[in-house]
Parts: C-alpha cells; structure tokens; sequence
C-alpha cells in the first residue's frame, strides 16, 4: 500500500536538511509521538547522512486484530539514508513482524520555503488480513509524518 505526503517548511532546504540531521529534533519528535522508548543516532558522512531512529511504541489505541498481531507495543525502527541534502531513501522494519517499509525522501525548495516529500511503500505478509493490516500501518505513519511535521514547524520558529 502507497502513503505519499508533502510537508511544507518556511525556511530553506538547508536549514530543514540541518533540522532533521540534529539527533536532538529526532527526539522531540519520538516523544511528541508519544514513543514509550526511543534511541536516534545520526551519522554524516561528506553531503550524505545516516539517520536510525528506533522507537517502542504502545498499541493502546489500535483496534483488536492489530494488536493481537503486534502485541501490548511495537518497535519500529526508521532507517534514512540521505545521500544528499536533496533527498535519499528510507526503510523502516519492525523486528519479529512480517512488515516492510520502503521508499524515498526528497526536499525541494518552493517559494522560498521547502517541500519534504516521503513516499513509502508498506507490506504486511500475512494471509488473509494482510490488507487491513497494511491499511492500519499507513495511517499510523500518516499521523507520525503529520506529528513530525508540527514539530519541525516550531523547531524553524526557534521553539525547540
């Protein structure tokens, strides 16, 4: 299943590229998603960069035949490899689940200000309900990307 969302930025690609290399946004964001655990570690090398963020998440509010796939919470780990400021790829897996999440990532400037575009491709390999189960997890990152774009949008704005 598809997930494509754009996330405009008032500030240059520079600036939103410098905000999601700084391991201290990765954070906020993890704890304004309300992550019950979270580890960011961030490597540049040269133009590229390397983000990991590996986040446990309660699945409280999931409906019952997700949670009973998942369990009482879930990890997810979110891997972006950037090979530039421009843009790179991301996978994101949850160890032990039959999931996978792959696709890009990509910056551009607009007005003055920056588009982030992330288009992902989510499978869940289980019979029968895999579909469901897919649905679910789109609209979870959906909400994830929406809380991170509120976070960044006041990180920009000095409110870090």
């Amino acid at each position: 299943m598809k997930l494509h969302t754009e996330l405009s930025y008032d500030a240059p690609p520079a600036d939103v590229f410098a905000m999601l290399s700084d391991p201290a946004f990765r954070e906020k964001v993890a704890e304004a998603q309300h992550a019950v655990s979270h580890q960011v570690t961030t490597d540049v090398a040269g133009a590229g960069l390397t983000v990991r963020v590996e986040t446990e998440q309660n699945t409280s509010g999931l409906p019952s035949i997700a949670k009973k796939f998942v369990g009482e919470t879930t990890t997810a780990i979110l891997t972006e490899t950037w090979k530039d400021g421009s843009g790179g790829d991301v996978e994101i897996t949850a160890p032990g689940k039959p999931t996978r999440i792959t696709g890009t990532v990509a910056l551009r400037e607009a007005g003055g200000g920056t588009v982030q575009t992330v288009d992902l491709d989510a499978k869940v390999k289980v019979p029968l309900i895999g579909g469901k189960l897919e649905q679910l997890l789109v609209d979870s990152l959906e909400q994830a990307y929406a809380k991170e774009h509120e976070v960044g949008v006041e990180w920009l704005a000095g409110r870090r």
